[in-house]
C-alpha cells in the first residue's frame, strides 16, 4: 500500500507538471501486482479529483470535447500500410467517451437487457426463465431461441427442433420486432463502448511486448478482455469503465501469454512471478548498470536462491533452428550452431594420414599375415572378426590364427616399421 501511495504521488506530480497523463505513463508507473479494480480505481479517482486528464497521447486532449475526429486525423494517411499501422490509424479516428457518455451507454445496455427479460417472461414460464438466466446471459438466450425459430420457419425442410425448455412460439413471433429492437439497442451500445476504448487495450498491450506473443496478438487478446469488461460492467458501483476494463484486459493478456506464448505451458501464477522478477531485474540494471546475480534477485524477492534459479531457467524461450537470420532470410539460426558430432577437419586429415601409413606398413608383411591382421582389427571392415571367424575363412584352427597374429604384430613392432606410426601416438 505504501508503495502504491508513492507511485500515486509521483503520478500526481508528473500530471500537474504536464497538465495531463497518458495511459502509457500510468501503466509504466503502476506496480505489476496492482491489478484489482479497487486499486486502479483509487489511482484514477485521485487523478480525476485533481483534474488531471488521462489520454492515450497528448494529441487526443481535444478529442474529449469533440464529437468527431479532427480534420488532420481525417485527412492524414499512414505511410506504411502494414497491419498494425492500419489498425492504429482506424482506431485513432474513433473519439473517446466522456464519463457522461459512458454512463449513458451503460444505461442503454442495462435498459435493453431489462426489456429483453420482460419480453421473454411472456414467452418462457417465469420460473424456468429465472433458472435459465442463472446459467446464461439474456442476450445468449435470445440468440439461442432466434436460431431455433429460424430453423423452424425458414428451412426448406422444417423440422421440429425442440429446446430443453418450453417456448410460446406464437407469442415469440408476435414480440419478435420488439425483441430485435431491444437486442439492437444493446449491441450498438456495447459496440460503441468497445470501439471507444480500443486505445486502452493498445496502451496496456505495449507493456507485454517481447513476452512471446506478437503485438497484434496481444491487442487481440486485450480486445477479448475489453469485450468481457463491457459485458460485466456495472456503472452503479461507481467505477470508471477504464478502471474496470484495465483489470480485465490485463488478465486476458497475461492468461494468453501463459497459454499460447510457450511450447510448454506455464501456469498463470508462475507467469506473474516471472513478470515480477523481470521488473525487479530491470530496475536493478537501471540502478547498478549490470545484470543482477541469482543471489541478489533472491534477496530482493524474498525467495530461496534455488527457486530464483528455477524461475530464470523457466523464463528462457525455446527458439526454432529454422528461424531466419538477417534481412535476406536465406540463413537460419541452426547454421550458427556447432554440430558437436561432426568430425573436425584437423582430426579428419590426421586420421586419413594414419590410415595411409598403416596401409603402407601392412604392405611390408606377407599377404596371409596382412589379411589376418586386417580381419582381426577390422581394418577395411565394418567390425573386427573373432579368431574362430578368421580360422574358418583361412581353413585353420583358432590357435593357428592367434599364432600368425602374434607373429605379425611382433614384426610391426620392429623399429624399422613402428617409427612410421609412432608420431601418431603423441
Amino acid at each position: 500500500m505504501k508503495k502504491l501511495d508513492q507511485k500515486i504521488k509521483k503520478l500526481v506530480t508528473e500530471g500537474k507538471k504536464k497538465g495531463h497523463l497518458t495511459y502509457d505513463e500510468i501503466n509504466d508507473l503502476l506496480p505489476e501486482e496492482v491489478s484489482s479494480p479497487e486499486d486502479i480505481d483509487r489511482v484514477l479517482t485521485t487523478l480525476g479529483e485533481l483534474d488531471i486528464p488521462i489520454v492515450s497521447s497528448p494529441k487526443e486532449l481535444a478529442l474529449r470535447s469533440r464529437p468527431s475526429p479532427t480534420k488532420a486525423l481525417e485527412t492524414e494517411r499512414p505511410r506504411e500500410y502494414d497491419a498494425v499501422r492500419s489498425y492504429l490509424y482506424q482506431m485513432g479516428k474513433i473519439p473517446l467517451l466522456t464519463r457522461e457518455e459512458e454512463i449513458a451507454l451503460s444505461k442503454a445496455i442495462e435498459e435493453g437487457r431489462e426489456t429483453l427479460k420482460k419480453l421473454f417472461r411472456q414467452i418462457i414460464p417465469k420460473d424456468k426463465l429465472k433458472e435459465l438466466l442463472e446459467e446464461k446471459k439474456i442476450t445468449d438466450l435470445v440468440k439461442e431461441v432466434k436460431r431455433v425459430y429460424k430453423t423452424r420457419t425458414e428451412s426448406p425442410f422444417p423440422k421440429e427442433e425442440e429446446l430443453p425448455y418450453p417456448v410460446d412460439w406464437k407469442k415469440f413471433e408476435e414480440l419478435l420486432p420488439q425483441i430485435e429492437e431491444a437486442e439492437s439497442k444493446v449491441e450498438k451500445a456495447k459496440k460503441k463502448m468497445i470501439e471507444s476504448n480500443l486505445r486502452l487495450v493498445v496502451s496496456i498491450a505495449k507493456k507485454y511486448i517481447n513476452r512471446g506473443l506478437s503485438f497484434l496478438d496481444l491487442i487481440q487478446e486485450g480486445n477479448i478482455g475489453l469485450m468481457r469488461a463491457v459485458e460485466k460492467f456495472e456503472y452503479k458501483r461507481g467505477f470508471k469503465f477504464s478502471t474496470y476494463a484495465t483489470w480485465w484486459i490485463r488478465q486476458a493478456i497475461t492468461r494468453a501469454i501463459a497459454d499460447q506464448a510457450r511450447t510448454i505451458r506455464i501456469p498463470v501464477h508462475m507467469i506473474e512471478t516471472m513478470n515480477k522478477l523481470l521488473k525487479i531485474s530491470q530496475n536493478f540494471v537501471q540502478e547498478h548498470g549490470r545484470e543482477p546475480t541469482a543471489e541478489e534477485l533472491a534477496k530482493l524477492m524474498n525467495l530461496p536462491v534455488e527457486k530464483v534459479r528455477g524461475i530464470l531457467k523457466i523464463s528462457q524461450h525455446p527458439i526454432s533452428l529454422e528461424t531466419p537470420v538477417g534481412s535476406d532470410e536465406d540463413t537460419h539460426f541452426g547454421d550458427f550452431i556447432e554440430d558437436e558430432t561432426a568430425e573436425q577437419p584437423l582430426d579428419s586429415a590426421a586420421f586419413q594420414m594414419l590410415k595411409e601409413q598403416i596401409e603402407e606398413v601392412l604392405e611390408t608383411l606377407p599377404e596371409r599375415e596382412r589379411d589376418i591382421l586386417k580381419l582381426r582389427f577390422g581394418i577395411g571392415e565394418t567390425t573386427p572378426h573373432t579368431l574362430e571367424e578368421v580360422g574358418k575363412k583361412f581353413n585353420v584352427t583358432r590357435e593357428r590364427v592367434r599364432q600368425i597374429e602374434a607373429k605379425a604384430l611382433k614384426k610391426l613392432r620392429h623399429p624399422a616399421r613402428s617409427k612410421k606410426l609412432r608420431g601418431h601416438l603423441e
